[in-house]
């Protein structure tokens, strides 16, 4: 790889120094003094740093890829659009060939299917397979009968050379009789064999049976078979299944008159794309190599093209089923069509030699002035003003040349003025420096001024916001006296108020206590009467009491009379049974009003008590009562005083509270006053400072401005004018 880098650095540097862009020695081109037009480009002594980018190099590129570009791409879409071309003609021939090869193979295959028919139609046979079925297989008859198929069969295979050997085997599988070449059969019953189940279920149409390398029978190889069931014409019963063995060198001599090119293939398989005939004999029974979907077998016919570049052409045969199947590789097809591409290769390496040439001429032409220029700039760059190019023809490079003539002498010109500005500009540094410190000095002075009187101002805007702030806090105690004052004279007048009323509440409770005494000393007196009552009724108790003792007596007295009086005075003796029994039950009455009039007397007794006790209280009511209403009136008295005194000092209050108010304004004032006189103060020192800041500024700047003129006069005499 670094050989190949290496070889192309040299081919870039042979044709650049072909252009001219690497010569040496012109010390004209070194001074600046190139002259005479474009003619001197070639001896300048020039170098360029990096050849490939250069404009030359670039130039010469873009002739050499384009031209070469356009001749490949010709060529390149000649040979796609010829091998697309050969490509679809080849595969519309090959179609039409394969197509017209299975049509003739399918005469072929039919010659088969009519040669198995004929066998079983042929009613010989048919009559000697039925009588084979009645015999016993171990007698004479069945072996003479298996003599006779076997000579009806060799007729048909010495008449037919195709024919490598005729099977019949019974239903069951068991072979009847095998002629031909064949020799035996390969199993003694073939019933599980997959050809016999497909034979089987066919039910008389023909099974096309795939080939084999060894054959169907002991003694064959590389064969395929049909089979058919032979079936009684007239029961329509199964007497046999037929089986006929053929090579494949029959269907390879037909493909070998078929031939779809150069390195083409072309080969039998069976619909499930094993390979039924081919020219090599070891592929027989595998997998064939082009497979075919279901729908391209069921489409019958076509061509494509495999992912290996290969067109396959294809035809499916209506009798047998099997595929007729050409292979043709791409790349033979189009073997011719690469001339093509050759060519193309040749023409490409002509026009890149042409463009070498051209791009050369191009550069020589382009390229040697741009640098010459270059080199003139680089100088100019450097500060030489004096460099000029003195191009004299009249093309881009010459008026490109006098151009950067126009503005060198530009460029001189406008350094030239700089340089006198710079001196100017010098000079009214130096002045404004020392404006700028005076003006710095004066500004410092009033600084310190302002900042005196602002710190006085400060301090009297101090003192009247702390008065400011006693006033207001005087007056918030006032408000809060006269509340208290105002709560005190509500409190008062509820005081008197309430005296009032309770000196009339006592008024009216000393008027009931004795009105209450005066109702009790009666009450004593009634139940003093009660009780004289009580003892009259105890003596009229005890007189009843007595009378019913006596009522007893006269009822026993009556009783005894009214027994000795006999029968006579039993109505007597009842009344006076009665009798007794009232007076026994007014007796009891007596003695339960006794009980009561006892109670009464009791208890009328403890209200006597009572209300001996309650007297003395009363009295002592009576008398606290009254000195209630005493200490109540002197109460609303002592009230109405202060009262009084209190609506005095709600008034000397007000008036103080009227005085608060007018020293709080006048501090408010004063703070004002104060606050607006610092701020005043305040501005004046920032603006002192601001003014002291600027003129420190303009200090600096002059400063500074003096020295960016020395250093402009410094870079200005660097250049050569």
């Amino acid at each position: 790889m670094k050989k190949e880098q290496q070889g192309f650095r040299t081919f870039v540097d042979k044709i650049v120094q072909a252009t001219g862009g690497l010569r040496k020695g012109n010390s004209r081109a070194a001074t600046g003094q190139a002259g005479g037009g474009q003619g001197g480009f070639g001896s300048g002594g020039l170098k360029l740093e990096n050849p490939i980018k250069s404009v030359g190099m670039k130039l010469f590129l873009m002739f050499f890829a384009s031209i070469l570009v356009f001749v490949l791409a010709v060529g390149i879409i000649s040979y796609q659009v010829s091998k697309s071309v050969i490509k679809n003609k080849v595969a519309d021939s090959s179609l039409q060939t394969v197509t017209q090869a299975g049509k003739k193979l399918d005469f072929l295959y039919q010659t088969f299917d009519d040669t198995s028919l004929q066998l079983m139609l042929n009613t010989d046979l048919q009559t000697l397979l039925d009588k084979y079925q009645k015999t016993e297989s171990s007698t004479y008859e069945a072996l003479d009968t298996i003599r006779q198929i076997t000579d009806k069969l060799n007729v048909v295979t010495f008449s037919n050379k195709s024919i490598k050997s005729l099977h019949l085997y019974r239903p069951d599988g068991k072979l009847i009789v095998l002629t031909g070449n064949g020799g035996g059969a390969m199993t003694e019953n073939v019933s599980n064999e997959s050809w016999f189940k497909l034979t089987v279920e066919n039910s008389g149409k023909v099974a096309w049976l795939e080939s084999k390398q060894k054959g169907y029978s002991s003694s064959s190889s590389n064969t395929f078979a049909i089979s058919r069931l032979m079936k009684n014409t007239v029961s329509n019963s199964t007497t046999a299944v037929l089986v006929i063995e053929y090579g494949t060198d029959i269907l390879n001599k037909e493909l070998a008159g078929i031939s779809l090119g150069e390195d083409s293939k072309v080969v039998i398989t069976s619909s499930t794309n094993k390979n039924v005939a081919t020219a090599n004999l070891e592929s027989i029974e595998k997998d064939a190599e082009v497979q075919l979907t279901k729908e391209q077998i069921e489409q019958g016919n076509g061509s494509f093209t495999t992912k290996d570049d290969h067109l396959v052409a294809f035809y499916t045969s209506q009798v047998s089923g099997w595929n007729l199947v050409g292979d043709i590789p791409v790349s033979a097809l189009v073997k011719d069509a690469k001339k093509i591409f050759n060519y193309t290769l040749i023409i490409a390496l002509i026009a890149a030699l042409a463009a070498v040439l051209i791009g050369i001429f191009v550069a020589r032409m382009i390229g040697s002035p741009l640098v010459h220029l270059r080199n003139l700039m680089q100088q100019g760059a450097k500060g030489k003003l004096t460099v000029r190019a003195n191009y004299k023809s009249q093309d881009e490079i010459g008026q490109l040349g006098a151009s950067f003539d126009i503005m060198m002498q530009q460029i001189t010109n406008l350094v030239q003025q700089t340089s006198a500005s710079a001196q100017a500009v010098f000079e009214t540094a130096q002045e404004l420096t020392n404006s700028s410190q005076v003006t710095a000095t004066a500004a410092r002075e009033i600084a310190v001024a302002t900042d005196e009187i602002s710190n006085g101002a400060g301090g009297l805007a101090t003192e009247s916001e702390r008065g400011n702030e006693l006033t207001h806090h005087i007056g918030i105690q006032m408000k809060e006296v006269i509340e208290a004052n105002l709560e005190m004279g509500t409190a008062a007048a509820d005081v008197q108020s309430s005296s009032s009323l309770g000196t009339k509440y006592m008024n009216e409770l000393i008027a009931k206590t004795n009105l209450t005494e005066e109702m009790i000393r009666s009450m004593v007196d009634k139940v003093d009467k009660l009780k004289e009552s009580t003892r009259s009724i105890r003596k009229i108790l005890v007189l009843l009491n007595n009378m019913t003792k006596q009522t007893n007596i006269l009822s026993l007295n009556a009783t005894i009379e009214a027994a000795r009086a006999g029968a006579a005075g039993k109505g007597f003796m009842v009344v006076a049974d009665e009798i007794r029994k009232l007076a026994d039950q007014s007796k009891q009455s007596i003695e339960v009003v006794g009980q009561i009039t006892e109670t009464i007397q009791g208890e009328i007794d403890e209200t006597v008590k009572v209300l001996s006790t309650a007297t003395p209280i009363f009295q002592e009511q009576i008398t606290a009562v009254k000195e209630a209403d005493t200490i109540f009136k002197q109460v609303t008295n002592h009230m109405g005083g202060f009262i009084e005194r209190l609506s005095t000092v709600s008034d000397s209050i007000s008036t103080l509270e009227q005085s608060q108010v007018v020293l709080s304004d006048a501090m408010t004032n004063v703070s004002a006053v104060a606050e607006e006189s610092l701020a005043t103060s305040e501005e004046v020192a920032s603006l002192s400072s601001e003014q002291l800041s600027i003129s420190d500024g303009l200090v600096k700047l002059s400063d500074k401005l003096d020295q960016l003129s020395k250093s402009l006069n410094d870079t200005l005499s660097k250049f050569e004018v």
